[in-house]
Formats: C-alpha cells, structure tokens, sequence
C-alpha cells in the first residue's frame, strides 16, 4: 500500500467554519466521524484541522499564504482508488472547498 497526504483546502479558515453554534458544530461534524469510520485501516493519519499558519523564508516569517485548513494521512494501492475513496467527502460541504492528494515517496 502507498500512502497518500491529503490536503483540504477552502477560502475560509478551519477556525471560521468551527465558529458555529454546537448543533451546527454536531450538524458538521457527523458527515466526518461516518467518513472516518468508513476509511477504516486505510487512515493512517487522523489529521486536524491546521490555524495560525506561518510562511518562512531565510529573512523571516509571514502570515501563511496557503488556504489549507486540514490533512490526513490514508492508505491505498493508486492515485485511483484515493479518487474513489475521496468521492463526496463531507469537506466538500465548505463553499469552493477542494481536496490536494499527493503520494507520499517512501525514502528507504
């Protein structure tokens, strides 16, 4: 199996869409647990969701400049079948959100 680094992308922070009454908290959060449950073995990564990015570079440091608001980590033999696994992910729920996969090289 290869293993695959999922980055979930929206215009809107994880902080902002966490910023929700506790029903509509539940009402976003129950398509996820159903997903995760439904991966299996196959996440080898539980994954959060990520705030307070930073870009660096040699001369410092800046506000993040990327729009990822999460990852995990799951498991598959091909790209295929990662396409299959990610068909209506409860992410796509975010206005404009999108899904970056890409295979992780082993290194030895």
């Amino acid at each position: 199996m290869k293993k695959f680094m999922i980055l979930y992308m929206a215009p809107v922070s994880a902080e902002e869409q966490m910023n929700v009454s506790p029903e509509e908290m539940k009402k976003g959060m129950d398509p996820w647990i159903a997903w995760i449950k439904k991966m299996g073995k196959a996440l080898d990564e539980g994954g959060t969701p990520l705030v307070n990015g930073m870009h660096f570079t040699k001369s410092g440091g800046s506000k993040g400049k990327t729009e990822v608001t999460g990852f995990n980590i799951l498991q598959a033999k091909h790209m295929d079948e990662m396409k299959t696994m990610l068909t209506n992910h409860p992410h796509f729920i975010v206005p404009k959100a999108s899904i970056e996969v890409f295979e992780m090289m082993p290194m030895m």
